[in-house]
């Protein structure tokens, strides 16, 4: 039996030479054609995206409860995509390969402005505000910081640089108090894809990094990973405006306006939606406009003004 196995592997081999003989021209390659290959819906679901500030594992537990809930209440065949990082989250928007984005308020400009997208709701986060903020965090033992004014000199990391409450808020406040990114020994980003807030916290809690701007909730996120007594939150960000639901430029405004009204007859005095909310990390869900975002752009306008002064 050993033997024939071997002869028949022989066999495939000799084959696969014949095959490769000189008679067969060799064919060259132009490596400076290459082109990416669309992505292509292989269904007619309505793909529905939530930015992965967490890991994937989180934004799964986190919502797809809220995806069953939309498909048996709109009819709608709806399936959760998960971008890699922020960057892909918005080229799948402009490509039209995300039907429905769930999204900070920072990315929600950038890509109404770039692709068009318009919000329809906004999320009422679990404190009970419309309205949320970010966090400038350090290690509880670290002598040398006591408050915001000792950061200057030391190692900085934020979530990504289209984060909103892991950038864009807490950098705001540190803009506001006379400092800029030359004054760090370090200004550094999370790396790889997803799970950024997390990495952010851990690196300030390893030690890596002295400081770390996250949002406001993640330190929950993370209640089972580390010992929280060991991070201090130095300070709160002014509160901005919240997550934002928001359709694809040209998405049919019926369905638009059938999921928007799902969503927003979530309602936290219902045992059933009570569960989907409280996996989601929000407690109900409003009408949302263009405008409500505009004092995110003008903070984004601020902070870009003096990111070389």
């Amino acid at each position: 039996m050993q033997f024939w196995r071997y002869f028949v592997v022989l066999l495939g081999i000799w084959f696969f030479l014949g095959a490769c003989g000189e008679e067969e021209p060799v064919k060259k390659i132009d490596l400076s054609k290459l082109q990416e290959l669309p992505l292509v819906k292989h269904d007619n679901a309505i793909t529905y995206a939530y930015l992965p500030q967490y890991a994937h594992t989180v934004s799964y537990q986190r919502h797809h409860l809220v995806m069953d809930y939309l498909a048996k209440s709109t009819g709608l065949n709806i399936r959760q995509v998960f971008p890699d990082t922020f960057d892909e989250h918005m080229n799948m928007v402009g490509r039209g390969l995300i039907d429905i984005t769930f999204s900070n308020p920072f990315i929600y400009v950038k890509i109404a402005d770039r692709y068009g997208a318009r919000a329809f709701a906004r999320v009422v986060e679990s404190v009970g505000k419309e309205n949320f903020r970010g966090q400038i965090i350090c290690r509880a033992d670290n002598q040398q910081i006591k408050s915001l004014s000792d950061i200057k000199g030391k190692r900085l990391i934020a979530v990504d640089p289209t984060s909103a409450g892991g950038y864009l808020y807490p950098w705001g406040l540190i803009l506001e108090r006379g400092l800029r990114a030359r004054d760090f020994s370090e200004v550094a980003f999370a790396p790889g894809p997803g799970g950024k807030q997390e990495k952010v916290v851990m690196a300030v809690y390893s030690g890596k990094y002295d400081v770390g701007l996250i949002r406001e909730g993640t330190l929950e996120v993370v209640a089972d990973k580390i010992d929280l007594k060991q991070i201090r939150v130095l300070a709160h960000s002014p509160w901005y405006p919240g997550w934002v639901y928001a359709a694809r430029k040209d998405m049919n405004p019926a369905v638009v306006a059938k999921i928007k009204q799902a969503l927003l007859a979530l309602d936290i005095k219902n045992p059933d939606h009570q569960i989907i909310l409280k996996k989601a990390g929000f407690i109900a869900v409003m009408p949302a406009q263009d405008s409500d975002f505009d004092v995110v752009r003008r903070l984004q306008t601020m902070v870009e003004s003096k990111a070389e002064h």
